[in-house]
Formats: structure tokens, C-alpha cells, sequence
């Protein structure tokens, strides 16, 4: 009898059955113990199967599980009011998804409604979900040749980063801002679609020039375009602020989260606004089945806890120093890595075919991958030239110099 594969899997080229997971460790159903390096991509950032989160949706379970769209579980409103007393003051309205892409898609509507306009400004080769209209945002045109027709709602630029360029952080920025403002200038463009300071999505972890946000603040204001700040990723202490708008102090009009926001228990998303432009929202029709489950709040609601109590944030900003501060010494100088970059604990290793030309090296990247695999390490890539270490930000010292050396053997013995 032959077994055909019902789950569609082809996304993740290192895919194994997960049968336990605890803290920074995974294991297979083998029994084989793996170092966990990708928190589920920025999901269980407060370490896998954390026992409190448990506790708290298992006693939300026996009280209710579901609140339909026309009415509000007291837990809904509790958590409602714990985030926003951990944002700024203006964003005071939120609506209630169950993950990124919705959340960014609620975004996108309301931004078009609010403005009454219909472009939207997105950087090439970033991540805000993967429907469709948010693939259109970040992909490049000729990726979506055969599940898109040519949508001229959507406006590109490349995104600000500071490798594989001849220019220096300075002339980085002034560029981006010359080239930001002769699109906003037109005034046709409902929003811009940015993530924190760094691409933590798309898995290439390129990092913008200092003052990034603080210029896509600056013009979009200065001509009525709003900014949506997607924190799916950057959000929950993973940059080394609790969230990454943080960094530069900026209030965006829309800011979105989920993944890390109930660690991975539940799933649930949020998009913040500002109550003046969610007055608009009836056209947008911000409505989600499942948005907020009270079980999912639970999550949520104890996960923004333990990140306020212990602030994450600030073990964050110590130990994304220290994994940077190692990676340089070991890898520094080897031939094959062009750079070592990131934000708190979202981490870039950039591989190439030799420094000077910084041409990426795939084979070599996945061939890492595969190697540290097999040594109890586990990594995800972005398939072209960057590994991204996103490991636990409650990661034990003594793990992650393990996960470490694992890292760093793995790449000297595969030296091309």
C-alpha cells in the first residue's frame, strides 16, 4: 500500500517529528535531543512549553473557550488592557486575530480606509504573511508571476541595509530618505509597511542604518501616509526592547504583533491602532471567527506577565552582545562568512563564495543547516545565503556556548 503525505511539508527542506520540546531543547521521535537555535521562528521566545502558560490556559479551559465576534470575554478584556498599558499612550484601539497575517491584513484595510487611499508601500524581500495580498507587499513581482495578475496597488523599494553596499551607514540612511520621499511626495500612498529596524521575516536579518525609522516616521507624517509597523517578529523582547519600535522611540499609526505574543500555546495575533483611525473601520470589516479565543488571551495575558516581570528585554540586550561578540571572534575572519549582523537576539551569519564580490553561497548555507543538524543543533536558513539564530531568550548560558561551539565547528570543518 502506498502512503501518500497529507500534510504539505516542501517549505522546510530539514523537517523532523517533533515529540517533546522543553525550554531551549527539542526532541525527535527518536529520542534524539537537539539545541534549539530558531524558537520556532521568534514564536517561543520565552523557551518551549513554558509550564506557567500551561497552567494558565489549562484553567482557562474549564471556565470557556469561545467568544464569537459580537461579544467580549472578560479575559479578552483584560489582556486588551495589559497591552495597552506596555504601548504608548495613542495606540489605544485594537482588533482581536489569530495570527501575523491577519493582523497585517486588518492593517492594510484600515489604512486604505482611513486615507481614503489605495497604495501601499512595501520593502523587496520582506515578510508580512502569506496570503496574498501581503505577499504582494515584500515579494518581487516576477515571484508571483503565476498567482498574480500586475497590481500597480503595490509600490517597492529596496530595503536600507547595510552589507553589500559601498556606501557607509550615513550615506546608507540619506540615500533611503531621497528615495522614501519622491514616492510619499505624490501623496497616494496609504501606507508603509515596515518592520523594526531589521528583517527578521523574509530570514535574511539585513539591518537598516540608524535613524531608519525615525525618517519613515517623519515623512509619512509629513504627507498623510500612515505607518504600519509589523512587530510579528521583532516583537516580545526578541531585539532587546520589549517591542522594537522602542528602539528609536517612534509611535506608529498601526502596529501589529502575534507570533511570540502567547509563546507559541495559542494561536492569536493584534492589530493596535490609534482610536481615530479605527473609527473608520466599518469598510475594512475587521471581523475574525477565532481572533482572541479566551484560551488563546490566557497565553497571551501570562506570557506579557513573565516578560514585564523578569524583563526579558534587558537579559536580551546581554546575551545578544555576548552571541555577537563570539560569533566574531570564531568566525570573523573565515573565508566564507561575509558578515555577522542583527538586534538583540535576532542574529544573521551571511554566507559567501568570497569576500570581495559577497556573492552568495546557497550550497554552502543549507549544507550547514543539514550538518548541524545532525550534530544536535537546530538552525533554519533563508535557502540563499543566511542562517538566522533566534534562540530562546531564556537560554542558559551553558546551552547556548554549546549551541555555539556546535555552530562554529560545523562551519570551520565545512571551509570551502
Amino acid at each position: 500500500m502506498v502512503h501518500r503525505h497529507i500534510i504539505y511539508t516542501k517549505f522546510s527542506a530539514w523537517r523532523f517529528k517533533i515529540k517533546d520540546a522543553c525550554g531551549s531543547y527539542l526532541w525527535d521521535d527518536k529520542g534524539k535531543q537537539y539545541i534549539d537555535f530558531t524558537s520556532g521562528w521568534n514564536v517561543t521566545n520565552l523557551g518551549w512549553n513554558r509550564p506557567e502558560i500551561a497552567e494558565a490556559v489549562s484553567s482557562q479551559v474549564m471556565k470557556n473557550t469561545y467568544a464569537s465576534m459580537w461579544f467580549c470575554d472578560d479575559l479578552q478584556e483584560k489582556y486588551a488592557s495589559a497591552l495597552h498599558h506596555v504601548l504608548p499612550k495613542e495606540l489605544d484601539s485594537c482588533s482581536r486575530v489569530t495570527g501575523g497575517v491577519e493582523a497585517n491584513e486588518h492593517a492594510m484595510k484600515l489604512a486604505r480606509a482611513y486615507t481614503g487611499r489605495k497604495k501601499i508601500l512595501g520593502f523587496y524581500e520582506t515578510y508580512h504573511g502569506n496570503n496574498l495580498s501581503m505577499l504582494e507587499v515584500g515579494y518581487r513581482k516576477e515571484w508571483l508571476t503565476s498567482i498574480s495578475s500586475d497590481n500597480s496597488d503595490y509600490i517597492h523599494l529596496e530595503y536600507p541595509n547595510i552589507y553589500r553596499t559601498d556606501l557607509n551607514e550615513t550615506e546608507v540612511l540619506h540615500d533611503f530618505e531621497k528615495r522614501l520621499e519622491a514616492v510619499l511626495e505624490n501623496e497616494d500612498v496609504a501606507a508603509v509597511f515596515a518592520e523594526s529596524g531589521i528583517i527578521s521575516g523574509w530570514g535574511s536579518a539585513y539591518v537598516a542604518p540608524t535613524g531608519f525609522l525615525t525618517v519613515v516616521r517623519r515623512l509619512t507624517e509629513k504627507y498623510g501616509t500612515l505607518l504600519i509597523l509589523d512587530e510579528v517578529g521583532t516583537g516580545f523582547s526578541r531585539t532587546g526592547k520589549l517591542f522594537g519600535m522602542k528602539h528609536e522611540n517612534i509611535v506608529p499609526d498601526i502596529v501589529t504583533f502575534a507570533k511570540g505574543m502567547s509563546n507559541g500555546v495559542a494561536p492569536i495575533g493584534a492589530m493596535v491602532t490609534k482610536e481615530k483611525i479605527a473609527e473608520v473601520a466599518d469598510p475594512a470589516n475587521l471581523q475574525s471567527t477565532f481572533g482572541w479565543l479566551p484560551i488563546s488571551c490566557a497565553a497571551a495575558l501570562e506570557t506579557l506577565k513573565i516578560h514585564e516581570k523578569e524583563k526579558i528585554w534587558e537579559r536580551v540586550q546581554k546575551t545578544g552582545h555576548y552571541m555577537m561578540g563570539e560569533l566574531k571572534k570564531h568566525l570573523q575572519d573565515h573565508p566564507n562568512v561575509g558578515d555577522i549582523r542583527g538586534m538583540g537576539m535576532i542574529l544573521g551569519l551571511d554566507f559567501v563564495k568570497d569576500k570581495k564580490t559577497k556573492q552568495k553561497y546557497p550550497e554552502l548555507t543549507e549544507k550547514i543547516v543539514l550538518h548541524a543538524w545532525k550534530k544536535g543543533l537546530h538552525l533554519v536558513c533563508d535557502h540563499e545565503s543566511v542562517i538566522q539564530l533566534m534562540p530562546p531568550l531564556t537560554i542558559e548560558k551553558e546551552v547556548l556556548d554549546k549551541g555555539i561551539k556546535v555552530l562554529v565547528n560545523v562551519i570551520k570543518d565545512l571551509r570551502v
